[in-house]
């Protein structure tokens, strides 16, 4: 009897054993890494198509080694807020994300809370950016991000509409650009979209830096914000906004401001090549006669172009060497010459990554003429100055609009924005 409860006794052990060791991990197997994507290319954004396919591709090719998971951030403002936010509180937002480089954003690299990427670079990878982009995004010898999206931010005329009213060419001078406003108002259509609401007031924002730098040149923004061509220019983007907008451009946001360009009920707008890649714009009647072009003369700066780093990636430092690698082999696959031609062939998009692509449709196209038709360069005001900068920007802009404060009270409030 003692023999036989021994023998139960060694085959229930037994069975424990076998069970225990088959809830056990081979510790020779690497474990799959996650890697967290705070995204801003997902939804409307002419990107997202493109970016879903490319993650999908690479999660499949890896398998069980490497898995990236996109965190969708279609709320722009509100994104930027969340990484400005994160950051501050001494944490990131994910393991990948992007941010706007500048003078605010640029901050950020005093963190060791960022990848240094000059330290997990070789020379072929680096060889595949745009040497100005990339030696842009290098502050103090410390890479924190990459450049990843550029962009111009030209006007865009809808030449369908301009036709109307017996205009055939885009306007070359400013009081060319008036008189066919006026046209346009008196057909009842309202000349252009502006706003002023959200974080930036995106596109009277883009306006007002054209109107700044064809007054006071290229490097404008190293000027006091109370300079006479900032002055001049808040006069000017004051004029487009009460005079040659729609009614409800005091407090619209960027929504609004596209959807009257969308739709039709607004003749001139000023976006970047992201745009237009989207299908809604691709839908409209009149996509195929949209041309695009700089600021009609308004000053002694000529045949110049806004343009800027629209999107950087950053990465999350980590002491973890299985987790280092794999962001870094992600972010090869992402910026590879392949990836970036499917992104930019089906959102229209630029990018600091070289690459033989030249769009065939005409609108996306335009974009890469005219960037390279330009004789000089200049950032926009939030490239140049910061989002806090920016922010008072737009919300003394809609003061200034309904004549609340004068042109150059707007501009001393704005100048006090500035650390220098």
């Amino acid at each position: 009897m003692k023999g036989k409860r021994f023998v139960v006794m060694a085959l229930v052990l037994l069975i424990m054993v076998g069970l225990g060791a088959q809830g056990q991990k081979d510790p020779g197997v690497a474990k799959e890494v996650e890697l967290r994507w705070a995204s801003i290319w997902v939804g409307n954004d002419s990107k997202a198509p493109a970016v879903e396919e490319l993650v999908a591709a690479y999660n499949a090719k890896n398998e069980g080694r490497i898995k990236v998971v996109i965190e969708p951030q279609p709320d722009y403002n509100a994104y930027e807020q969340k990484v400005r936010t994160s950051l501050a509180a001494g944490q990131v937002p994910a393991d990948i994300f992007t941010i706007k480089l500048n003078p605010t954003t640029a901050t950020f690299y005093q963190s060791n809370l960022l990848m240094d990427f000059n330290k997990v670079m070789d020379g072929a990878w680096k060889a595949t950016f745009d040497a100005p982009s990339l030696a842009q995004s290098e502050i103090d010898g410390v890479l924190r991000s990459l450049p990843m999206e550029t962009a111009i931010l030209p006007l865009w005329f809808n030449m369908d509409l301009l036709k109307k009213v017996g205009v055939n060419e885009v306007p070359k001078t400013l009081d060319d650009m008036f008189a066919t406003f006026d046209k346009l108002k008196a057909a009842g259509i309202a000349p252009t979209s502006q706003m002023t609401g959200d974080t930036n007031a995106w596109t009277s924002m883009i306006w007002f830096s054209h109107f700044a730098v064809a007054l006071g040149g290229p490097n404008v923004w190293d000027k006091p914000f109370t300079d006479k061509a900032f002055v001049e220019a808040a006069k000017l983007i004051k004029r487009m906004i009460t005079e040659y907008s729609t009614s409800d451009a005091v407090g619209l946001g960027a929504g609004g401001s596209g959807g009257h360009f969308l739709a039709g009920r607004t003749a001139v707008f000023s976006n970047g090549p992201w745009y237009a890649g989207r299908a809604d714009l691709a839908a409209t009647p009149f996509y195929d006669s949209i041309r695009i072009a700089g600021l009609p003369d308004a000053g002694p700066t000529k045949d110049f172009m806004i343009s800027r780093l629209q999107a950087n990636i950053c990465a999350a430092a980590t002491k973890d060497k299985a987790r280092e690698e794999a962001i870094v082999d992600f972010l090869k696959f992402l910026t590879s010459k392949d990836s970036i031609t499917k992104i930019a062939e089906t959102s229209g998009a630029m990018f600091a990554i070289k690459t033989d692509f030249r769009p065939t449709v005409d609108l996306k196209r335009q974009f890469f003429i005219v960037a390279e038709g330009a004789k000089a360069t200049a950032s926009d005001l939030e490239a140049a100055l910061g989002a806090e900068v920016t922010l008072e920007f737009a919300q003394q802009l809609g003061a200034l609009a309904l004549g609340r404060i004068s042109a150059e009270e707007f501009c001393a409030l704005v100048d006090r924005k500035i650390e220098r």
